[in-house]
């Protein structure tokens, strides 16, 4: 089963960028673990929240706002999907990322 982890964390508890987390030799460490065991389908870092747009359709109006979606200290700074037999073995996972040691790893199932 594919679950995608949301990575976040509080963007202000921290000088270093989502970027720059994810070069992180820990962070390294862990990818390559899940590349090495045929866990890893994908992952992406994504821009600062201050690069977010937020579209809604209201009434046929296209409402664009400026930043996020939620308006949270805790934001989504990457994202990794992988493939593995359960949701224990998914947990099992997140707790190893180096960000769930001072951040936020939620996990989701994908839909298929």
């Amino acid at each position: 089963m594919r679950y995608a982890l949301l990575i976040g964390g509080d963007e202000d508890a921290s000088d270093a960028t989502s970027a720059e987390v994810c070069a992180a030799d820990d962070a390294r460490a862990w990818a390559e673990d899940l590349v090495r065991r045929d866990m890893f389908v994908s992952g992406a870092v994504l821009r600062p929240v201050e690069d977010a747009v937020t579209v809604r359709v209201r009434g046929g109006e296209v409402l664009r706002t400026d930043g996020p979606f939620a308006e949270t200290k805790e934001q989504i700074g990457g994202l990794c999907v992988i493939e593995c037999a359960d949701l224990d073995e998914a947990l099992e996972i997140a707790a190893k990322h180096p960000v769930a040691k001072y951040g936020l790893i939620e996990v989701r199932p994908l839909a298929e």
